[in-house]
Order: C-alpha cells, then sequence, then structure tokens
C-alpha cells in the first residue's frame, strides 16, 4: 500500500500544499479543495513525509553531494553530476515538508563543498600552521556555511510548490533548477562570494559548454539541474519529453560549440611561461630567497619572446628589499631582446597599504601595474572580527589592499593583455565587466597564480578547469604562468594548447593569437542567466495558475 500511495502521488500532480504531515492542516486543505471542486489528493508515503530527514538520509544526501566531486577534474567524469542532482531533486520532489528540504538541501551542499574544496585543509594545516583538529573544524565549518546555499535552493524552490500549488513538473524542471542557478550565483557573491566548484565548471568539455559564451557558468548551472530534473521525470508517465528535452539540451549545446563569437586579432605572440616550482615552505623563507631570486631571474632571461611571464609572488618581497640591480636586469633583458615581461610581486605605496600585484616591464621602457581586486578571505585579508583567526596561521603578506575593479591591459605588441591573479579567474563576471569597460578590450588574458599551498591535490586541475571556462565565456585566450601548475596556454574556445607537467622546474613556450569581439556574456554578464531564472519561474506561475483555475 506504500509504495502504491507514492506512486499516485507522482501520477497525479496534484498541488503539493494538501501532501502536509498535520493532521489538522491536512483536514482543512482538504476542505477548502472540496469547497473549490477538486478532489482530494492521494497523500505521499508517510516515510517521506516527516519534517525532517532521518540521520541516515542527511549522510545519504551529504554523500550524494560529495559524489559531484567526480565530475570535476581530474576525474572530468561530467554525466556524474546529473546523476548527483537528481537525487537531491528526488527526495526533495518525494517530500511535502520545505523544512524536510531544507535539511536535505543543507547536507548535500556540505557533502558538495568538504568534497569539492577539502585542499584547503592543506593550506590551513601543512602550510598556515593550524592544528589538525582545528584545521579539519574549519573545513566543516565552511561546509556548513556553504551547504546554506542548497538548502536555499531546496527550501526555496519546495516553498514555491506549495505556494503556487505547482504541478510536479513545473516544480522539477522550472523552478527548482531556477533556484539552483539563484543559490551558485548568490554563492559568488555573498560575503565576498566564493564561487569554487560551481557545477558548470564540470561541462568545459561536455555538450552544455556551448551555452558558455551566452549564459556563462552560472547558467550552464540551470541547465545541468533541468537535465538532472529530466531524468527524475524519466519516473514519471511522461518520459519521452523528458528524454526530448534532455536530449535537445545537449544538442543545443554541440551546436553553440560550432560558433565563432571573437576572430583572431594582430600577429600572435611568442610566449615563454615560466613555471619555478618553488615548495611553499620556502617561498618566503629568507634563507631561500637567494635561490628564488637566482632561479626566476634566470628562467625568466633564458631566451627572449614578445611576452615573458612568471607566476604570483615570484618575487616575493616588495622592490626595496631587492638587490639594487636585480629589476634593472629585466630592464635591460626587455631592451637588447625586445621582450616584455609580467611578474607577481608585492607593491607598496605606504607602510601599511600594500597589494598582491602584476607588475609590466615593456622593452621601450613602458612599466605596468595591475593590483588584485577580488582578495581571498583569511589569506589576503582579514574579515572584520576574525583577526584572532588568522593569528593562529603563519600565513605572510595576509593583509592586502584591494585593487580597482576596472583596470587597463598591457600592451604587447599589437596585442593587449590583462592579468587576473589566482583566485580572481574564478569571478567571471568580473573578468567581463572589465573587459567590456574598456574602449579596447584586452585580447588575451592572463593568469598568475601559487597553488603550491594546497600540495598535492585536485586543485591545480580544478583551477585549470576554471580558466578553460573563463576563455569559453569570454572568446579570448587565457595564458597561465603558476608556480607548480597548471602553467599552460588555453585558446579562445576553452581548450588546452599547451601545458607543463605539474610539480615541475620548466618553461613552457609556444605561440597565443589574440582574439577580439564579444560574446554576449562579455556585453551582459550575469545578466542572461539571471533573465533565464525569471523566465523559468514566471512559466511556474503561470502553470500553477493555470492548474488553480482548471481545478
Amino acid at each position: 500500500m506504500r509504495a502504491r500511495s507514492t506512486c499516485c502521488w507522482w501520477k497525479n500532480s496534484r498541488p503539493s500544499t494538501t501532501n502536509t504531515i498535520d493532521a489538522g492542516p491536512a483536514l482543512i486543505e482538504s476542505s477548502l479543495n472540496l469547497r473549490r471542486g477538486r478532489k482530494p489528493a492521494v497523500a505521499p508515503d508517510p516515510a517521506l513525509r516527516g519534517t525532517r530527514p532521518s540521520v541516515t538520509g542527511l549522510a545519504v544526501a551529504a554523500l550524494a553531494g560529495a559524489l559531484s566531486l567526480f565530475s570535476f577534474e581530474p576525474f572530468g567524469w561530467w554525466p556524474v553530476q546529473f546523476l548527483s542532482l537528481a537525487y537531491l531533486f528526488y527526495q526533495v520532489g518525494m517530500g511535502s515538508s520545505t523544512r524536510r528540504a531544507v535539511f536535505l538541501g543543507w547536507a548535500f551542499g556540505f557533502g558538495w563543498s568538504v568534497a569539492g574544496m577539502h585542499w584547503l585543509y592543506i593550506a590551513l594545516n601543512r602550510f598556515g600552521g593550524l592544528p589538525a583538529v582545528l584545521s579539519a573544524i574549519a573545513i566543516a565549518l565552511l561546509g556548513l556555511y556553504m551547504g546554506l546555499f542548497g538548502a536555499f535552493a531546496a527550501g526555496v524552490s519546495s516553498w514555491l510548490r506549495k505556494r503556487w500549488s505547482l504541478p510536479v513538473p513545473a516544480f522539477l524542471l522550472l523552478v527548482f533548477p531556477a533556484c539552483w542557478g539563484v543559490s551558485e550565483w548568490m554563492r559568488g557573491w555573498v560575503f565576498t562570494g566564493f564561487p569554487w566548484a560551481a557545477s558548470g565548471y564540470a561541462h568545459v568539455t561536455a555538450p552544455l559548454a556551448g551555452f558558455a559564451p551566452i549564459l556563462g557558468v552560472y547558467g550552464i548551472g540551470v541547465l545541468v539541474a533541468v537535465c538532472s530534473a529530466c531524468i527524475v521525470m524519466l519516473t514519471q508517465r511522461r518520459r519521452l519529453p523528458a528524454i526530448g528535452l534532455f536530449a535537445a539540451l545537449l544538442l543545443a549545446g554541440w551546436g553553440l560549440k560550432h560558433i565563432a563569437w571573437t576572430a583572431p586579432a594582430g600577429k600572435p605572440l611568442s610566449v615563454r611561461l615560466v613555471q619555478g616550482n618553488i615548495r611553499q615552505d620556502e617561498k618566503f623563507s629568507a634563507e631561500h630567497l637567494g635561490m628564488i631570486l637566482t632561479r626566476y631571474r634566470d628562467m625568466m632571461t633564458a631566451a627572449p619572446a614578445d611576452l615573458i611571464a612568471a607566476p604570483e609572488t615570484a618575487i616575493p618581497v616588495f622592490p626595496n628589499q631587492l638587490p639594487p640591480e636585480y629589476l634593472q636586469t629585466f630592464r635591460n633583458y626587455a631592451a637588447q631582446t625586445g621582450s616584455a615581461f609580467l611578474f607577481g610581486i608585492p607593491l607598496a605605496d605606504s607602510m601599511t597599504v600594500y597589494a598582491n600585484s602584476v607588475a609590466g616591464i615593456g622593452p621601450q621602457g613602458q612599466s605596468y601595474r595591475y593590483d588584485k581586486n577580488h582578495l581571498v578571505p583569511f589569506g589576503e585579508f582579514i574579515p572584520t572580527g576574525f583577526r584572532w583567526f588568522t593569528d593562529l596561521m603563519q600565513i605572510p603578506l595576509g593583509d592586502f589592499t584591494r585593487g580597482p575593479d576596472v583596470q587597463a591591459p598591457f600592451a604587447v605588441k599589437d596585442q593587449l593583455i590583462l592579468p587576473n591573479v589566482c583566485y580572481e579567474d574564478v569571478f567571471g563576471e568580473e573578468i567581463a565587466k572589465n573587459l567590456r569597460s574598456q574602449a579596447q578590450p584586452a585580447t588575451v588574458l592572463l593568469n598568475v597564480s601559487n597553488l603550491a599551498w594546497y600540495g598535492e591535490s585536485v586543485a591545480i586541475p580544478q583551477h585549470l578547469q576554471i580558466s578553460r571556462m573563463r576563455s569559453l565565456e569570454t572568446g579570448r585566450p587565457m595564458l597561465r604562468a603558476t608556480n607548480n601548475g597548471a602553467t599552460a596556454v588555453i585558446d579562445g574556445r576553452g581548450n588546452v594548447a599547451a601545458l607543463l607537467p605539474f610539480y615541475s622546474q620548466g618553461t613552457l613556450a609556444t605561440t597565443v593569437q589574440g582574439m577580439a569581439g564579444s560574446t554576449p556574456y562579455i556585453r551582459f554578464g550575469n545578466l542572461l542567466f539571471l533573465a533565464l531564472g525569471a523566465l523559468l519561474l514566471a512559466c511556474a506561475w503561470v502553470a500553477g495558475r493555470r492548474r488553480q483555475a482548471n481545478g
């Protein structure tokens, strides 16, 4: 009997407002339905109706979220993500309680975040000096916070289902995907944002990547959620429409991948990207400073190129702490060979105002400066009230000043290079804003990073995947100059054209073709994604109104 009632609830597609768990409200709702001429809906399985899921249910939801790790690099099994999200959609759809949906979404988001960002433990414990127990607690607390966004998606969508008296298809295919996308977008800016492991990043090589130049990574996340909902809809009688919609989205994405949104501009540049592979426990050590400076000087001046780039804080001290002739060596080499340099170095405007910067030196004596704008909480700036926490760790240069939102690119021959520093390339909207705000937008993007903080973890391949998404969104190549990986050249279609082995010392010498023009994402940023979410919600509202009108 239990299996039958669950099945009937799905097939009946009656408004979920009748599926309450308390007898009193249920009788009242049934009476109101009878007065409106509606037939009473069949209640769902009592095992699925509780206001809170069991501990086992929460654990399974967290495990389902954690399995999403395998959809990202270095694994790249992107179909796993469809199944992972489908589990959450099914469980929330099978219940009637908004509170239950919130708990399930929270557990799912917790598992997703801890699995996707577990490598932060290495930075806190091995290199930050935070005790192992406190490091584990910090990661768990971060996961609980990040889980709030999953709770938001599940809870708000469940509330809207009741509020609008939605049939199951409208809830699964319209409301939940829109709320999931909005929750990921919010994760990218609430409290400065931490959008790592957003669902769309798993699809840089998948068919849905074709939507990146239009909707960006969050828009792809919405479409991923729709595909996951289609899988859940296979439990319904309307299987052919679900299969058709799933196939249509994949085919549309595949077709969009063949559109050239940008075009080659100018002549290709010869580039040399330097990977020094300095150990993190040596990088800011006074006794290793001479070795670090010598290594980068020798690697950067070993051969000429139109552009020679070195990683974030390749030079780990302020210019006034360097030997007098050190920077002059690069100026002389640039003038003699026609090379241009971009390299990471901290730059100070005063004793208390200093930035995580990229400095540039041109062959005609030009100088350039880019200051990192989007800083990492606790690593690069101290949130109000948390100095006690950062004082527990041993992180140098931990209180940088933000650079401007929009900064000019660096001219190298007939190309314009726009740097971003490490974690900044997680924020595609900010890069798009910089491009559309310039009279002459950059033709090449450059990311300088130091991921040695995270040891031999999945952080490096995940960060490479993020850079590939930025190339897809903007139609521009992305150069990556890193300390220990991933040093790479990514073309304007998100393909890795050249790559150095991780955790090795070396130089990547190749050419890159700059690209000009604007993708829809550059022009509108996340507005098109938000418009898609609004459209889905509007369609769901109309479906609910029609359902109420038809009784």
